[in-house]
């Protein structure tokens, strides 16, 4: 989770499910649901290959094979949702199920198109945004929007992280990712192209703070 700041509206009272932690669980939740992988290998893959497993603190954690959630109406007041909505089969579904036991309550968070195009992870099988406009989340399945041919570039991306060179990512967050917090449910949408999808960079990086960074990586170099 890249933006656990902006989850502000959980009051004391409220019953927190977080849905797929990965290794690092929200301290405010008070239960997790987690996927019951059959391969250990395929569980630390969908975690992005950290090998950790999360620490849950005697906290109740649910496995459960996908779809239906296994909660009744109303059991949680908040969900949380980090860098899950892009691995699940049906996105619409997902959501409809964390409104249900949720109360339309909670925290999602994902990677934006130009992230996927960039690192095109296998375990992802969407291109997803936030239309703003409109409040709603828009995502287009990878089988029809196809980022193979760049297969052969994003390997080799994918293995800069593994040399630090991660900075293009860590720079520009709200670039390659979205999280929001809602309030009520909000409406889910198919599509077969990223045509509505308009993210543009808001600065020109030329701040002060990073012609400092540049200056101090270039000495250290």
């Amino acid at each position: 989770m890249f933006f656990s700041n902006l989850i502000q509206s959980i009051r004391p009272t409220d019953r927190v499910l977080e849905i797929g932690p990965g290794t690092t669980p929200f301290p405010r939740a008070n239960e997790f649901l987690e996927y019951d992988f059959d391969d250990h290998e395929e569980a630390i893959r969908q975690r992005g290959d950290p090998k950790n497993s999360p620490e849950f603190s005697g906290r109740k954690v649910t496995f459960y094979q996908g779809t239906q959630l296994p909660y009744v109406d109303g059991q949680f007041d908040y969900v949380i949702a980090s860098h899950v909505i892009e691995h699940v089969e049906d996105p619409c579904t997902f959501m409809s199920e964390i409104f249900r036991v949720g109360g339309g309550r909670g925290y999602i968070e994902f990677p934006l198109p130009a992230y996927e195009y960039l690192y095109d992870f296998e375990v992802h099988k969407h291109f997803v945004w936030l239309d703003v406009d409109s409040a709603t989340i828009r995502f287009v399945p990878k089988t029809i929007l196809d980022p193979s041919p760049y297969r052969h570039i994003t390997a080799e991306l994918r293995n800069s992280f593994e040399m630090g060179w991660d900075d293009i990512v860590s720079n520009n967050l709200d670039f390659f990712f979205c999280g929001f917090e809602y309030e009520k449910p909000f409406e889910v949408s198919a599509h077969i192209n990223l045509n509505l999808y308009n993210k543009r960079f808001t600065g020109n990086g030329l701040t002060r703070s990073r012609q400092i960074a540049r200056k101090i990586q270039r000495l250290l170099g």
